[in-house]
This record gives C-alpha cells, sequence and structure tokens, in this order.
C-alpha cells in the first residue's frame, strides 16, 4: 500500500481552492442572472416602446378620421412601420411562450391595419363610398387598431409580472446563496481549523509540560507534513537539551567532587592517624604488653580502617556514573555524611546544626540528592561573610494538599507536589547576606551568579532544580538582604503506599 503522506499546506491550498470554486460559481451564477435580468429589463423597454407607439398610431388614426389631413395619415403610416420595425427587429423576444398568442398575429394585424387605413384613404378621395359605408369602415379600423393596442397592452403587463417574478426570484436565490456560502464557508473553515489546530494544539500541550520540567518526547496524532516535521524538530531539540542537561549534572557533580574530595582528605587524616598510631605503638611493644592491650590496638585499626574505607565507599558512589534509581534513604544519616564531606571547607566560624527526626526517610536517588544538599550548603557556607550558622530541619507530611505553605517564589506546580503519598519537607536555611526581589526571581537560571568571575560557574542552583524536578519535588526559595535565605525542599516521602 502506497504510504501517502498529508500537508497542511495542501489542505490550506485545497480548502482555499473549494470556497474560491464556491465563490466563482455564485459569481457565475449571479452573473448569468444580472444577465437575464438585463435582458428583460431591455425587452421590456422594448415593449413599452411598441406600447408607445401603437397609442400614438390610433392617435393618428383618431385625428385622420376627425379632420380628414393628410399629415395626420402619413404620421399614423409612419407609426405602424416603427411598430412593424420594432416587432420585427425583436422576434425573438417577442416569441416567448409567456405571451405567444399575442404576438403570433401582431405582424399580421398591423400590416392588415395599415391596408384598411390605406385602402379608406384612398375611397374617401374617389368618394366610392357612401356615408354609412365609410362609417362602417372606420369602425372596422378602429377595431383592428383597438386590438393591436390591446395585444400590445397585454404583452407589456405580462413582462411586468414575469420581471417582477425574476427580481423576487433573484433576491430569493441571492439570500440562499449568500446563506449557503456562508454555512459551506463556515464549515470549511472549521474543517481547515480542526486540521491545523489540532496539531498545533498537541504540540502546545507537549511544550506546556516541558515548561513544567518534564522531558516526554511530543507525539502528535497527525500525518501531516509540516506537524510530523515540527514534531522531530522539537523531539531532536528535547533530545538535545536532554544531553547537554546531563553534561551539566555531569560538570556540575566533578565540581562537588572536588569539594568532597577536600573533605575526605580531612576525614581520613584522623582514621588513618589513629592506625599509624596504633601500628607504631605495636611495633614498638611487640615483644612487651599483654595479650588484651595488643587485642584493644588491632581492634582500633580494624574499627579505624572500616572507618576510613566507609569515607572512601562513598565517595566512590558518589563519584560512580549510574543510571536515575531511587531508593528508600535514611536522610539523617545521608545529611550527615554530606556534612562530613564538606567539613574540611568549612570555617570554624560557620556551624551546621541538623535538626532531622531519624526516622526521616525520603524516595530518591542518593547520588544526586546527595549532590542538592552539597550545593545548598556550599552555596550558604558562601553566603556567610562572618560569623554565622546553617540549619537544616525537616518535618514528614502525609497526603500533602498544597505545595510549598507559607514560601513565595515556588517555581513548580502545585499538583506536582500534592500529588505525593508522604512528602518530607527539608528547610535549609542560613544567616547568610541574602538577597533582593530581582536576584530572586533568576538564581535558578542556567549560568546565573552573583560571585566574581571565576568564583562560580551559575549552574549550581539551576542543577539543584533539575535534579528535584527529576524526582517529581518542588523547591521554593525566600530571602531578604540581611537576613539570609531559606530554601525550602519538598521531596517524596519513603511512605510510598496512599
Amino acid at each position: 500500500m502506497v504510504n501517502f503522506q498529508t500537508s497542511i499546506r495542501k489542505k490550506i491550498i485545497f480548502g482555499y481552492v473549494v470556497v474560491l470554486i464556491m465563490i466563482v460559481g455564485f459569481s457565475l451564477f449571479a452573473f448569468i442572472e444580472m444577465e437575464y435580468m438585463e435582458r428583460k429589463i431591455l425587452f421590456g423597454e422594448v415593449i413599452n416602446e411598441f406600447f408607445d407607439v401603437t397609442l400614438e398610431m390610433r392617435r393618428f388614426e383618431k385625428n385622420y378620421f376627425l379632420y380628414g389631413l393628410e399629415d395626420d395619415f402619413n404620421e399614423n403610416i409612419r407609426y405602424i412601420n416603427k411598430a412593424l420595425e420594432i416587432f420585427n427587429g425583436n422576434t425573438g423576444a417577442f416569441g416567448d411562450a409567456s405571451y405567444s398568442t399575442e404576438a403570433a398575429q401582431i405582424t399580421e394585424k398591423l400590416l392588415k391595419y395599415q391596408r384598411m387605413i390605406t385602402e379608406y384613404r384612398q375611397a374617401t378621395r374617389e368618394s366610392a363610398l357612401t356615408d354609412a359605408r365609410m362609417e362602417n369602415k372606420r369602425n372596422q379600423i378602429r377595431a383592428v387598431g383597438k386590438d393591436i393596442t390591446g395585444s400590445a397592452e397585454k404583452i407589456s403587463q405580462k413582462e411586468r409580472e414575469i420581471l417582477r417574478k425574476v427580481l423576487s426570484n433573484s433576491r430569493r436565490i441571492l439570500i440562499i446563496s449568500i446563506l449557503t456560502l456562508t454555512i459551506l464557508g463556515l464549515l470549511v473553515g472549521q474543517v481547515l481549523s480542526k486540521i491545523v489546530v489540532r496539531p498545533l494544539k498537541q504540540i502546545q500541550d507537549s511544550l506546556r509540560l516541558i515548561s513544567e520540567g518534564g522531558f516526554e518526547q511530543i507525539v502528535i496524532n497527525s500525518k501531516d507534513m509540516e506537524a510530523v516535521s515540527l514534531a522531530n524538530a522539537f523531539n531532536n531539540m528535547l533530545h538535545e537539551m536532554e544531553l547537554r542537561r546531563r553534561y551539566l549534572i555531569q560538570s556540575e557533580k566533578l565540581a562537588s567532587l572536588g569539594t568532597l574530595l577536600s573533605g575526605v582528605a580531612h576525614e581520613l587524616n584522623n582514621p588513618l592517624s589513629n592506625i599509624s598510631s596504633s601500628c607504631q605503638i605495636l611495633i614498638e611493644e611487640i615483644e612487651e604488653g599483654g595479650i588484651e592491650y595488643k587485642r584493644e590496638l588491632l581492634s582500633s585499626i580494624d574499627s579505624q580502617t572500616n572507618r576510613a574505607r566507609n569515607i572512601v565507599r562513598s565517595l566512590l558512589d558518589f563519584a560512580k556514573d549510574r543510571l536515575f534509581e531511587k531508593d528508600i534513604i535514611n536522610l539523617d544519616v545521608l545529611l550527615q555524611e554530606t556534612i562530613r564531606f564538606i567539613r574540611g571547607q568549612q570555617p570554624s566560624n560557620i556551624k551546621i546544626n541538623l535538626d532531622i527526626p531519624e526516622d526521616t526517610t525520603i524516595y530518591a536517588d542518593k547520588q544526586r540528592i546527595q549532590q542538592v544538599f552539597l550545593n545548598l550548603i556550599k552555596n550558604g557556607v558562601d553566603a556567610i561573610e562572618a560569623e554565622g550558622e546553617i540549619s537544616i530541619t525537616a518535618r514528614t507530611i502525609m497526603h500533602p494538599d498544597k505545595c510549598m505553605k507559607g514560601i513565595e517564589h515556588c517555581f513548580t506546580l502545585q499538583g506536582r507536589c500534592s500529588a505525593m503519598p508522604s512528602a518530607v519537607d527539608v528547610m535549609v536555611k542560613d544567616t547568610g547576606s541574602g538577597m533582593n526581589g530581582e536576584i530572586l526571581k533568576s538564581i535558578f537560571d542556567p549560568f546565573f551568579t552573583t560571585k566574581e568571575v571565576g568564583k562560580g560557574s551559575g549552574l549550581g542552583l539551576f542543577i539543584v532544580n533539575e535534579i528535584i524536578e527529576e524526582h517529581g519535588g518542588c523547591i521554593a526559595v525566600s530571602s531578604e538582604p540581611g537576613k539570609g535565605t531559606s530554601f525550602l525542599i519538598r521531596l517524596p516521602g519513603g511512605h510510598q503506599s496512599s
């Protein structure tokens, strides 16, 4: 089977052609009607002229019978000839079936009338007839003339009736044609609107989902070449955006990894020092001391080795490039581990306070969500110029019904937050310099930073927002200059059954 690919352009052209055909057809019909009406009007003028001529013919007949003047006779003959000329010049029109009975014998009657009045003139000149016979002759001429005038009047009346009907029919047909053309135009417009607008509406709905943070491929129910091409272009763009987003996340993760390495170096220093000290004691006192003391030193070495191994394992887990995979995570343990990583870069004048219930769990990807808290805590540290503190609190909400209550500048829709069976609200609050409203509106934009050149990429909070949206969560921020900044994050809770 041949796969015929349609085109919006072809459908629009087809619609225009249909409308054009209707307009041309209506115009042609209207033109024909106007031509017919014009002919009828022109013929009506001919009939009126013919009727007027017959009246003039009868007037000069009357004058001739009264006064016997030769001029009246000549005028009568002239109008008879003019009537014959008019009739013979329009035989086709006079032959219309509507008045064919009256028109059939017009020429014959005119010629008879002409012959009779000519004979009457000749007889009056020769005085060949008695008065009684002359009067009889005049009566006969009058009867024929009256018959001609009556036929002309009937034709004129019928033509007026026909013209009246034509005008009435034309008016009715014009109204019906306009209504039909309007209805057909609306139908064609509706069909074209559905054909053209429906795929565009589907693309618009898909783009609205994308603007809300989703990266689903655009699927449209259309075979039109333009719509398919537009959808493919958007899908290619989404693919590129997803690749670049992953690249940005990866680059930011590498930056965070540098921070972790500094913390790991600091954290590893303590267990390695303990291991080294215990080994030195054992080496020096291998021949001395009781077995219990040696067992205690070896136990310390084993404990500190496990501690160092756990630190390195946490670092490897963070650095490992793996697929997005959510699991139930204890939030308190996660945050303590994150703080331990950055302790090496934590100034002594800044305190980090945790107030997390021990049983608080979230449903998240550990690596990515750890990067979120790492970026937020590091931003808080950078925002505090002298002494200050960063406090992190959390609470579990079962069946949340509202999004980010009490916090301005929520960047995601309420539906996403209220759709969770359970949620955990995490507040990260610092006592730093704060931000004004203009800066606050742009902090989640990529490459936006208030730090000096070379001291910030402007991707940290953008990546934070991306990761939280990837989890189906929300992030909101509130800040005032000189009063610090508060980030509120809502994440899916560890209780997943509704």
